[in-house]
């Protein structure tokens, strides 16, 4: 029996379906965003109070997170004018987004308080890079730094690197293979007009780009921007009163990590990540499956962590990966897409909250493509999925998956409804 599968689900399932994301927010994808993490950040809630329909009293609690790039609470909340009762920041990455969802549901049920902003800043290309080259790249070495610079490991690619090639070694997984991920979402990003890479590439681009770390090319790797995003949650009760169709929040797995977290590989299996733990917290508590899933955000920091992520969480069997992202079933008009903004292959770099906001829009029925839009102001979707459409709208999506990624050892998920 699996750690994960001791947790008592009890109190999840009272909370199943008693709150909902009911307000999205960005700001542009960039590269040089010539702002402070601050204004971004307040600019993305801003944005997302208005989509709510909210006004700064309706909103009295924040939670953010950063990598050492982004900015408190506090000082956002006096610049929107929002008094909290409740706050937290955390250091934090990929994991964090549906961990933080789970935590505000939470604290909302707790009583602490009744609304929820939750958002991330970073200038993620002009100021703090993950791989240590950006404008503030001179960090400390300490924390789990400790262990893995000592080996060159350094940047994300580096550090995951060993688990991609145990993949490719144990069960046969081609780089061909995976690289549709990438033409896969860059497709889907070509429909996007807030996509920062919004051109089709083909596998042989990936695979002719350059190495950057075995097996990784270039274009395995995700686009690096400069962005604030952020989701509001509160009760379903509110919910209905707002200005658009809840996305109903059925269950939250977060931060669920593997029993080696510091040097995971040191348990193995190496090419197992843990969503293969947070599934059986995940499924559970939903009350739904993998194959009850119209839509999902798998983490695409690379291509290798969307294959990883939807094999472990069971949307295909362990080793079929490789298979399961290149027979067409994750594209547009396939039978369950992935990241259809483009995700942080091709959208922007958000640490997983672009892909929570698309999902949020596939239930609301308001995805922003290129179809063209009708004299009341909405888009008339025209579902053509082929090579000179460009909708990437679904028809009647009625739930979502977002499986998070922090690294192999540490992911985090989440299943929405339509409300």
């Amino acid at each position: 029996m699996s750690p994960s599968s001791d947790v008592d689900a009890t109190t999840s399932k009272n909370l199943r379906g008693k709150y909902a994301i009911v307000g999205i927010g960005e700001t542009t994808y960039t590269r040089g965003s010539s702002r402070t993490t601050r204004s971004m950040a307040t600019w993305a809630i801003r944005n997302a109070m208005q989509d709510a329909g909210l006004t700064a009293q309706d909103v009295d609690g924040m939670l953010s997170y950063s990598g050492n790039d982004s900015v408190f609470s506090t000082f956002v909340a006096g610049d929107l004018g929002i008094r909290l009762n409740f706050y937290m920041d955390v250091h934090g990455g990929g994991s964090s987004t549906e961990a933080l969802i789970g935590i505000a549901t939470g604290v909302i049920e707790a009583g602490l308080c009744k609304t929820v902003a939750i958002f991330r800043s970073m200038n993620g290309y002009s100021q703090v890079r993950i791989g240590g080259t950006g404008a503030r790249s001179a960090v400390p070495i300490n924390g789990d730094a400790i262990h893995s610079r000592a080996y060159g490991w350094q940047a994300a690619g580096q550090m995951f690197a060993p688990t991609f090639m145990r993949h490719m070694y144990d069960y046969g997984t081609k780089p061909e293979q995976v690289a549709m991920v990438k033409v896969t979402h860059s497709e889907h990003a070509s429909r996007n007009p807030k996509a920062y890479y919004k051109q089709k590439v083909t596998v042989e681009d990936v695979l002719n780009s350059r190495i950057i770390v075995k097996p990784l090319h270039l274009l395995d790797c995700c686009v690096e921007t400069d962005n604030g995003t952020c989701v509001i949650v509160t009760s379903i009760e509110r919910a209905r009163d707002l200005r658009h169709r809840p996305a109903v929040i059925l269950a939250c797995a977060g931060r669920v990590c593997k029993p080696r977290i510091d040097m995971h590989y040191q348990h193995g299996p190496i090419s197992t990540v843990a969503g293969f733990y947070a599934k059986d917290i995940l499924w559970k508590n939903s009350g739904v499956g993998p194959e009850d899933i119209d839509v999902t955000g798998s983490y695409d920091a690379f291509t290798f962590t969307t294959m990883l992520q939807l094999e472990d969480y069971g949307f295909c069997k362990k080793g079929d990966g490789g298979h399961y992202v290149s027979d067409g079933t994750i594209r547009l008009g396939g039978k369950r897409p992935n990241n259809t903004s483009g995700g942080h292959l091709c959208e922007g770099y958000t640490h997983g909250m672009n892909m929570v906001i698309e999902n949020v829009r596939h239930l609301r029925d308001e995805i922003d493509d290129h179809c063209p839009v009708g004299p009341d102001g909405k888009r008339r979707h025209t579902y053509d999925y082929g090579p000179g459409g460009g909708c990437r709208a679904l028809k009647k999506v009625e739930l979502t998956a977002n499986l998070g990624w922090a690294m192999p050892g540490t992911g985090s998920s989440m299943v929405m409804r339509r409300g």
